[in-house]
């Protein structure tokens, strides 16, 4: 049973490349590979667009979907979520020289 989990990874999961890069219709696996990203990011990006999909089904893109999925404003971090900061320091104070 590992190994068909294994097989069903291999078999969506991964990035393929298409016979016609600029193609009307792709499948995820092959967008992910046009766009450079994983497939995973592919799948949450459409779903950040709100496209309905059906279960069991291909899920396909068009040229219109992926000049979309292209758009920075996608990958901004999500409302309500403080970006990271940097490294604060320790409270020490600023180094200074001795006077002569």
């Amino acid at each position: 049973m590992p190994g068909d989990r294994y097989e069903r990874y291999q078999k969506y999961e991964t990035p393929q490349e298409p016979k016609d890069p600029n193609a009307d219709v792709m499948t995820v696996q092959e967008t992910a590979y046009v766009l450079g990203c994983s497939v995973k990011t592919v799948r949450r990006r459409l779903d950040s667009l709100g496209l309905k999909r059906k279960p069991g089904r291909k899920v396909m893109t068009t040229k219109a979907d992926r000049d979309v999925l292209l758009d920075d404003s996608l990958v901004a971090p999500p409302k309500g979520i403080a970006p990271r900061r940097g490294r604060q320091g320790l409270g020490r104070k600023p180094f200074t020289p001795l006077a002569a």
